[in-house]
């Protein structure tokens, strides 16, 4: 079992509630001798760095996979994923400032105690054991928690007022009704052969009073059908465009003369009435419309938002040489809770 899906591996943010797309960089502005970074009004401190760092590696140790050397291309990669991580964070922690959202300890450990119930019937000493296990320490895990209680509480802020009308769901269900209705369908059997000669012959032995199904099982090379004796329930426009055709245009209980398809050669007979189309109401599915219009819209707002906080601090993010990112990618989550 997991602990946490987004531990160890920085790369994998799927605990934060927004899309984040890159650092950039372009402040002029100096960077203290204690840090790896400064973002707008914070600065990143060489410990946050080494602490992230570290994690990694340790969940490398307890994988038994190893770590990537220093200088290599793929150290380079974990630094800049690391690096990303905390510029995104930061930038995070200084817009929820501004609207008045802030994580506590107090959240960091009542998530922690969450954790230890719903996976480790809060028995302190398992819950270590599969931190050790990961790993993970106490303040890495601390951190990264951090990180998804203020996404969690962003994505809500940011998303609150989000609302979806009657308007909206009409809307949608208009242009998208054949999600919503139900083709034709009818019970058929057939008995399909490879050429028109035995087709003929199956045709001739069933009109004079043969068992349909037994002539199925004998002769069908239909693998889903022959065993049930020819039986299949079909829906309009489901099948190839001959036996279609043919199938639906069969009186209940006739027997169609041999039909030609690209699988072969089929006599098919009518079981059932056809059950005619079906158009699920919209008030049978405006519930479900509705939710995923929220969840669309959501997501668009915090889109938008995310963009905007990226363009805003743009030009406010300077790196301490050996620090910068050699590129720039999008991180795209989704709200989400721990998970074991």
């Amino acid at each position: 079992m997991r602990l946490l899906r987004f531990i160890p591996l920085f790369a994998l943010l799927a605990v934060v509630a927004v899309v984040l797309a890159g650092c950039g960089g372009g402040s002029t502005k100096a960077v203290p001798s204690d840090s790896v970074a400064v973002v707008g009004s914070a600065n990143i401190t060489k410990s946050e760095f080494t602490l992230l760092m570290d994690g990694t590696k340790s969940a490398y140790v307890a994988r038994k996979t190893p770590f990537p050397k220093p200088g290599t291309s793929q150290y380079k990669a974990l630094q800049d994923q690391t690096m990303k991580y905390l510029v995104q964070q930061s930038e995070l922690e200084q817009k929820a400032k501004s609207l008045g959202i802030t994580v506590t300890d107090k959240d960091v450990q009542a998530r922690i105690a969450q954790i230890k119930k719903q996976y480790f019937a809060g028995n302190d000493a398992k819950y270590k054991q599969q931190l050790k296990a990961q790993g993970l320490t106490e303040p890495l895990l601390a951190l990264n928690l951090h990180g998804q209680i203020l996404s969690e509480k962003l994505y809500a802020k940011v998303t609150g007022a989000v609302k979806v009308t009657d308007a909206d769901i009409k809307a949608y269900y208009d242009a998208h009704k054949s999600t919503y209705s139900k083709a034709a369908s009818r019970d058929v059997r057939h008995i399909l052969v490879n050429n028109k000669k035995l087709a003929d012959s199956i045709e001739t032995q069933l009109k004079g009073g043969a068992d349909f199904a037994k002539l199925a099982k004998k002769y069908s090379k239909d693998p889903g059908s022959a065993a049930q004796g020819g039986k299949l329930t079909i829906t309009k426009g489901q099948t190839v465009a001959p036996f279609d055709k043919v199938a639906f245009s069969l009186k209940k209980n006739e027997l169609s003369a041999p039909v030609h398809t690209t699988y072969g050669w089929h006599i098919i007979q009518a079981l059932s009435d056809t059950k005619p189309a079906t158009q699920q109401p919209l008030k049978d599915v405006k519930a479900s419309i509705s939710t995923q219009l929220l969840q669309t819209k959501k997501t668009d707002a915090i889109n938008k938002w995310v963009d905007d906080v990226n363009k805003e601090y743009a030009k406010k993010i300077a790196y301490r040489t050996g620090y910068t990112p050699l590129a720039t990618t999008a991180v795209t989550t989704a709200p989400a809770t721990t998970t074991g």
